[in-house]
């Protein structure tokens, strides 16, 4: 499938201004990640208990963040590939601004003296009370992978060929990926649980990630043409 490789020019007088299709797309990435580091709290398994030789095979472990966390790596993708390194690092530190002032209010709210005809403190804590580590393992891996993401993409796009989108959004996602999510459950679960769990946990979120973007790789392949083309009339 061939990709549409015309670059977004945009006028000077246009340089401090953001299209709604840009304000459209961060905004989307930014709360994909919101939901996705609330998801995250919760550890999930899936399947029968298996463990041939002391290797924990199954069940699958993964967190709840792993429903809507890759879908920022195809909005980062958008944002790099259609408006560049610069306006897709501008995305990428404004969420994880975003995020680490959703940690600080989620705390001050939990650490707040609660009304004793509520009674939900213990739940509130246990959900939204997030431990330091989950918080510091979820903004190091997203700022390192989602940077390093865009990087390889951009880099991969100055020495493209015609008809290489795919490759280029594939290469990036399997960068950052890994760095993300190996970052993310060393900090956040490294002697917290057992290490055949914690390496089952690696394995299975970085293998459903990159397989979630390379199953909806078509409908991106569709998506950034027509977003670069919206901006090239724009420009016009």
């Amino acid at each position: 499938m061939k990709d549409q490789e015309q670059p977004t020019t945009r006028p000077p007088e246009d340089e401090a201004r953001d299209s709604h299709l840009y304000a459209t797309v961060m905004v989307l990435f930014v709360s994909m990640l919101l939901i996705a580091n609330v998801a995250a709290t919760k550890l999930i398994a899936l399947g029968p208990t298996w463990t041939p030789g002391g290797l924990h095979i199954l069940p699958l472990v993964f967190d709840g963040g792993a429903v809507t966390f890759p879908l920022t790596y195809i909005l980062g993708d958008c944002l790099a590939e259609v408006y560049g390194w610069k306006r897709a690092r501008k995305a990428i530190i404004l969420g994880f601004v975003v995020s680490a002032l959703a940690t600080a209010v989620f705390f001050l709210v939990g650490i707040a003296p609660a009304d004793p005809s509520w009674g939900n403190q213990d739940a509130w804590m246990s959900v939204l009370g997030v431990v330091p580590r989950i918080v510091l393992g979820s903004l190091i891996g997203y700022l390192v992978g989602q940077l390093l993401n865009a990087k390889v993409l951009v880099a991969l796009k100055n020495r493209a060929k015609p008809g290489s989108l795919w490759f280029r959004l594939l290469g990036s996602t399997v960068v950052g990926e890994a760095a993300d999510t190996i970052l993310f459950c060393t900090i956040a679960w490294a002697f917290a649980v057992d290490f055949p769990t914690l390496v089952n946990y690696i394995i299975v979120g970085y293998v459903y990630k990159v397989g979630l973007e390379a199953i909806l790789l078509p409908i991106t392949l569709r998506v950034i043409p027509w977003l670069k083309r919206r901006e090239a009339q724009r420009n016009m």
